[in-house]
C-alpha cells in the first residue's frame, strides 16, 4: 500500500504538465478552430492559433514520456536526475524492442501466433512509461552507492545505474513480449466493460474515482480511462480535438461528470457544513471551508475540502462519492461534454468549451443548481440526523490539555516532560500558516523522520515510531488532518501551499 500510496504521488508530476496543455490549446483554437477542425488558415492571428495548438499538442502527445520521467523522479530515494536518465532510457529501449516489427520478427522465429502483434501496435503508452519510470527509479535506489574496481571506476555509483536500467530493461522486454498481450487483453476487457455500460459506466468510474482518494489509488484507475493505455483516453482525444464519430464511445463522459460535483456541489456542501456548526464556531468554520469551496470551484481541486470530513465522518464521504456517481451518470444522460487538463474547475471549463467534442455546456447552470442544492440537502440531513463530526462539531476533548495555537505547540496536561518544556519554549517558525517546529515535534522530532516528501496537498512521512506522533500538535501547527497510512506512514494534510511547507522543512532537517 505504501508502494502504491508513493506510485500515485509520483504520477501527479507528470500530470501537473496537463494544465499547460489545456491552456495553450484552449486559447489555440478559439484562435484558429482550423487547426483542429482543418480548413483554410490565412492571417497572423490563426497562425498563433496554430502555433499555441501545436505546443500543446505536443506535450498531450507524449504523456507516456512524460509518465516514464516523472514516476522516474517521483520514486527515488533523492532528489537526483539520474533516475529519470534511467527511466528516459528503459521507455527508449522498450519501446523499441517491443515495436510490432521487432516482435514479429520474435514471433516468426518461434512460429507463435501473429495474431498477438496487435497488442503491440500501442506499446508506446502510459502503463509502459510508468515501468519504465519503476526500472530507473529501483536501478538508482539499489545501486546508486555500487563501488566497482578502479579500472570500472568511471562507471561507478549513479552512473552505473544507467546500465543497470538499460539491463533490466531487456529483461523486461523479452517478459512482456510473452505476457504483454495477455495483460493488454485484460486491461482492454476491463474498458470495453466500462465502455459498454454506456452512461452507468461513468457513473461507476466517478464513485470508484472518489471512494479511492482516501489510499491515493485513484491515479491509477484514472490512467485507464484519462489515457492512452487501453485504446480509451478521454483526456488524450479530447484535447486532440477529437469528437466522438472518432472513438468508439462518448468523448469526455468521463471527464464531464465531475463539473456540476467540484464546480457547485462541494461549495453546497461546504454551507452544510457552517449551518451545521454551532453558532459560536461558524465564523472559524467558514473560514476552514470557504478557500476549500473556492479552490474546488475555480481549480477543480477537491482534497482540501475531502480531508476535512473524510476521516472523521467516513459515512459522509461514502454518501458524498455516491453523490459523484450519480450526478456523472445524469450529466451524461443529459448530454453535457465538457473535458479538463487537470481537474474541473471553472477554469478548465472555460478553455475546453471550445474544442470540438464541447457540448451543451451551457447545461452546467441548471447542472449545477441541482448538484448544490442536493449535495447541500445531503450533507445537511446526514450531519444532523446521526450527529456526524464534520468541522466545527468535533468533540472537545482537547479542552485543559494545555493546547496553545498562537505558539504552535501542544503538551499533554501534567505530562511536564523536558521534551514538552522545550517545544513550548522554541519560537515558532511559520511558513504558510503552519507551525514547522510544531510540525517536527508533532512528527515525534527530526530523529523519528526516516523521509518527509509530498504530493499536491499533504506531507508524506516515514517515520521511525509512528507512536511518537502526536496528532493534535500537528493539528494545532496547522494540519488539516493526520492519516495514518500504514504501521510508519503518516500523511499531513496541509493544503495547497504544502510545496513550500515540505521544503522549508526539508531544510531545516
Amino acid at each position: 500500500m505504501k508502494y502504491l500510496q508513493k506510485l500515485g504521488k509520483a504520477i501527479m508530476l507528470p500530470v501537473a504538465c496537463l494544465p499547460l496543455c489545456g491552456i495553450l490549446m484552449g486559447v489555440g483554437y478559439l484562435l484558429c478552430p482550423a487547426s483542429m477542425q482543418g480548413g483554410e488558415m490565412t492571417g497572423a492571428v490563426p497562425m498563433i492559433g496554430m502555433f499555441l495548438v501545436k505546443a500543446g499538442g505536443a506535450l498531450i502527445d507524449n504523456i507516456a514520456v512524460l509518465f516514464a520521467v516523472g514516476v522516474g523522479v517521483g520514486m527515488a530515494d533523492e532528489r537526483d536526475g539520474t533516475p529519470a536518465i534511467a527511466a528516459l532510457a528503459s521507455w527508449l529501449m522498450i519501446t523499441t524492442l517491443l515495436k510490432p516489427d521487432n516482435v514479429k520478427l520474435i514471433l516468426e522465429m518461434f512460429s507463435a501466433n501473429e495474431s498477438a502483434l496487435l497488442a503491440f501496435v500501442k506499446i508506446e503508452n502510459p502503463f509502459i512509461g510508468i515501468l519504465s519510470g519503476l526500472i530507473g527509479a529501483w536501478s538508482f535506489n539499489r545501486f546508486k552507492d555500487t563501488s566497482l574496481p578502479e579500472w570500472l571506476a568511471f562507471f561507478s555509483g549513479k552512473r552505473s545505474t544507467i546500465i543497470v536500467s538499460g539491463l533490466v530493461s531487456v529483461a523486461a522486454s523479452a517478459v512482456l513480449m510473452v505476457i504483454w498481450p495477455t495483460l493488454f487483453g485484460g486491461l482492454t476487457g476491463l474498458g470495453l466493460w466500462i465502455v459498454g455500460m454506456g452512461t452507468a459506466g461513468a457513473g461507476i468510474y466517478a464513485f470508484l474515482n472518489r471512494l479511492l482518494i482516501p489510499v491515493g489509488l485513484h491515479h491509477a484507475l484514472n490512467n485507464v480511462f484519462w489515457f492512452d493505455t487501453i485504446g480509451l483516453g478521454d483526456i488524450t482525444h479530447y484535447w486532440a480535438g477529437h469528437t466522438s464519430a472518432d472513438i468508439s464511445w462518448s468523448l469526455g463522459m468521463y471527464m464531464s461528470g465531475f463539473f456540476p460535483c467540484m464546480m457547485f456541489g462541494v461549495p453546497g456542501a461546504a454551507l452544510a457544513m457552517v449551518h451545521c456548526a454551532p453558532k459560536e464556531k461558524r465564523k472559524a468554520v467558514i473560514g476552514m471551508v470557504a478557500s476549500t469551496a473556492l479552490c474546488a470551484f475555480v481549480c477543480g481541486i477537491t482534497e482540501p475540502f475531502e480531508f476535512s470530513f473524510m476521516f472523521a465522518a467516513p459515512v459522509l464521504y461514502f454518501v458524498y462519492a455516491v453523490l459523484y456517481g450519480i450526478f456523472s451518470y445524469i450529466t451524461v444522460l443529459s448530454g453535457f461534454r465538457a473535458g479538463f487538463a487537470f481537474s474541473a474547475g471553472a477554469t478548465d471549463l472555460m478553455f475546453s468549451a471550445s474544442l470540438p467534442a464541447a457540448q451543451k455546456t451551457w447545461l452546467i447552470i441548471p447542472l449545477g443548481a441541482a448538484a448544490f442544492v442536493t449535495f447541500y440537502l445531503v450533507f445537511r440531513f446526514m450531519i444532523t440526523a446521526f450527529d456526524l463530526k464534520t468541522p466545527g462539531r468535533e468533540d472537545d476533548a482537547g479542552s485543559g490539555s494545555g493546547t496553545t495555537a498562537a505558539a504552535g505547540t501542544t503538551t499533554a496536561a501534567g505530562s511536564g516532560t523536558a521534551a514538552d518544556t522545550a517545544a513550548a519554549a522554541r519560537e515558532p517558525v511559520i511558513v504558510e500558516g503552519c507551525d514547522l517546529n510544531a510540525i517536527l515535534d508533532g512528527l515525534g522530532g527530526r530523529q523519528n523522520i526516516d523521509t518527509l516528501d509530498n504530493c499536491v496537498t499533504r506531507l508524506r512521512v516515514e517515520v521511525k515510531d509512528s507512536e511518537a506522533v502526536k496528532d493534535d500538535v500537528l493539528k494545532v501547527a496547522g494540519a488539516k488532518a493526520v492519516v495514518r497510512t500504514g504501521a510508519n506512514s503518516v500523511q499531513v494534510v496541509i493544503g495547497l501551499k504544502v510545496q513550500k511547507v515540505a521544503d522549508e522543512l526539508r531544510k531545516m532537517m
